[in-house]
């Protein structure tokens, strides 16, 4: 029996359903990224943290991203499972993969917590958090707290997916945006009025989400078209392997993020230690938190490129299944469009308006040595970010294609060859200014190789075979 979402999938037109399913998801991943931004907003004018709390955030940020890649493998794989699986009218299967992600989200949160608390020091060096003494205390702290949200913090990000995939992308938003505004609220009461630190701030992060969490949880029994049964629970081989199979550049997108982060903040532990200016202890940690600064804005850019895409993912999805090619060629169209579109006006914030970013993260508490590498750390870092919106684009909608394969090669070309290897290769040869060169340099690259996918993607999608009609594009 078909129902009025399949319905609007296979008809409605392109901009319409653009609309319906990637705004919400815009803004849900913005307000999940408001979690750590927030933080790092009220950490840095805490007079008492300054950037020493500034950088213990960026160390610890790579470790929330790890609990974030899984969640977002099962989750994103489970959306574009249960996308294909209603496109050919095989609502069974979608059924059995969310009762299948859900069993191995909690299982994977428990275990990555419990491996977390075991092992906090070692992993907190790995992420160069001993810049100095300062920094790895705070960072212990944070971190310790933070883990213990990690279950909860995982599968509410698990969920959002597969929430948007049964059809109730606003609902999705609202379950993020509940714990966002819990931790906006109490940033200030436990950093400011209780003076908690960076305990307060991990304390108010971790009770969001399990307010998130909550809801996914009672969305999870109240479910439209996919709400499992107990039998949907027990694991299937099959169905985990395809579901994680379409998850896995999802995964590897944030896993190699993490490489990348690691790498980047390992070499500006190294070369600023050999820096005259942040070679001194007093300015050793400034490196750090700038470029942690730097990343929380690329992530606000890069979460309304992703959510624009990820969004996308039902509509591809079930068009994919249902064999309306030319529907999904109008909405990779659209949304190349869009994507490069977000990326120039990102590009024309960071070039015009630097100062105006860095005071946001309390510059004015800060040294002008502070303040001088962050303007050229924005200008520099995020030249080509036109281009690293297009890339991430074309990323997630080969993996909503199902093209898995194609989407994983570019997603670990980019973060891992050319990401990791230029953070390592370029501070050899020019210092920290090495680590700043090796985000355009990976973009510019990678673009080439997204071009050429995306061409023969064009030619892919022009071989339509069935003779369903299909509406025109309307916004």
């Amino acid at each position: 029996m078909k129902t009025e979402t399949d319905q609007l999938l296979g008809s409605e037109s392109i901009g319409r359903l653009m609309r319906k399913y990637a705004i919400p998801c815009i803004i849900s991943l913005l307000v999940g990224a408001l979690y750590n931004i927030v933080d790092q907003i009220f950490i840095a004018n805490a007079d008492y943290l300054g950037s020493y709390g500034n950088a213990a955030n960026t160390v610890v940020f790579p470790l929330t991203v790890i609990a974030l890649a899984i969640a977002v493998m099962i989750g994103d794989g489970c959306c574009a499972f249960v996308s294909l699986s209603l496109g050919r009218k095989a609502a069974d299967e979608g059924r059995k993969s969310v009762g299948n992600s859900v069993v191995l989200i909690l299982g994977s949160g428990i275990v990555l917590c419990g491996i977390y608390l075991l092992f906090a020091d070692p992993i907190l060096a790995l992420f160069g958090g001993t810049v100095n003494n300062e920094t790895f205390q705070c960072s212990k702290e944070y971190f310790f707290w933070i883990t213990l949200g990690i279950p909860f913090y995982m599968f509410g990000q698990a969920m959002n997916p597969i929430i948007r995939a049964d059809g109730a992308p606003k609902f999705a938003m609202i379950s993020t945006l509940l714990g966002a505004v819990i931790n906006i609220i109490l940033d200030p009461v436990l950093i400011f009025l209780f003076r908690w630190g960076m305990m307060g701030a991990a304390v108010a992060t971790v009770i969001g989400q399990i307010a998130t969490a909550a809801l996914a949880l009672w969305y999870l029994g109240n479910m439209k078209l996919t709400r499992p049964s107990g039998k949907d629970f027990r694991l299937d081989q099959h169905i985990v392997k395809k579901t994680l199979t379409l998850g896995v550049t999802s995964l590897l997108s944030q896993i190699s993020l993490v490489a990348a982060m690691a790498a980047i903040n390992n070499m500006i532990r190294k070369y600023g230690a050999r820096d005259a200016v942040f070679g001194q202890e007093q300015y050793a940690q400034i490196p750090m938190a700038v470029l942690g600064i730097v990343m929380k804005f690329f992530q606000i850019v890069i979460s309304i490129v992703v959510g624009m895409a990820a969004g996308c993912i039902p509509i591809a999805g079930y068009n994919m299944g249902a064999g309306l090619k030319s529907r999904v060629r109008s909405l990779f169209s659209w949304l190349l469009i869009t994507e490069a579109a977000v990326g120039v006006a990102a590009f024309l914030v960071v070039e015009i308006f630097p100062g105006q970013l860095i005071s946001v993260f309390g510059a004015a508490n800060e040294s002008v040595y502070y303040t001088t590498f962050a303007l050229k750390a924005f200008r520099v870092y995020l030249c080509m970010i036109p281009f690293a919106c297009v890339n991430k684009a074309c990323f997630i909608f080969l993996q909503a294609m199902g093209k898995a394969a194609a989407s994983t090669m570019l997603s670990m070309v980019r973060e891992i060859v050319f990401g990791v290897g230029f953070a390592l290769l370029l501070p050899v040869f020019w210092g920290l200014d090495g680590v700043l060169y090796s985000m355009p340099l990976s973009d510019i690259l990678t673009f080439g190789i997204a071009v050429v996918l995306i061409v023969k993607t064009y030619r892919e999608l022009d071989t339509e075979k069935t003779t369903i009609a299909v509406s025109p594009i309307a916004f």
